[in-house]
């Protein structure tokens, strides 16, 4: 019978998960820091279709959705968004690489807030039924998920060069 992990041990897999979702090694393809390295300001700007989100936005969304989790897992302590807004960004006037800097510091202040977490909190439930595990669950998810469209969209870009 498999003992069940430790909670110091289940924290520091929590900072694992986040950290592997947004810039470690992944065996399904670029993770979502390695999504937008090497992308220009262009090929960040770019949309697919009219109402369509582009990579700038992405970033940015993701960005915004680590600050939130972050705010959430502390208590719901107001702390402003850089940006104003919710959620979706307009990012006229903000340079791509200072979009690309907030993402990482957001992570960054995501990953010191969970490591801050007596470990006894991850059961805590922070919003409704969701636990604060649950949710640095799904922000390790979500940036994976943002990965993905990324990839996608620069993939659009280069067929649309070759055609």
């Amino acid at each position: 019978m498999a003992r069940a992990a430790s909670p110091r041990a289940e924290l520091r897999s929590m900072i694992a998960l986040i950290d592997e979702a947004f810039d470690g090694r992944a065996w399904h393809g670029p993770t979502l820091r390695r999504a937008v390295a090497g992308v220009t300001p262009a090929q960040a700007a770019w949309r697919p279709g009219t109402g369509r989100h582009n990579i700038w936005e992405l970033a940015v969304h993701a960005a915004y959705w680590k600050h939130e989790v972050r705010r959430r897992l502390r208590g719901g302590r107001r702390e402003p968004f850089p940006l104003k807004g919710r959620n979706w960004f307009v990012v006229d006037g903000e340079s791509w690489d200072d979009a690309v800097h907030l993402l990482v510091d957001e992570h960054r202040a995501l990953r010191a807030a969970i490591a801050e977490l007596p470990p006894s909190a991850l059961a805590r439930r922070i919003r409704g039924r969701d636990t604060a595990a649950f949710t640095i669950r799904g922000i390790a998810a979500h940036d994976l998920y943002h990965a993905g469209q990324i990839q996608l969209l620069r993939r659009l870009q280069n067929a649309g060069k070759r055609a």
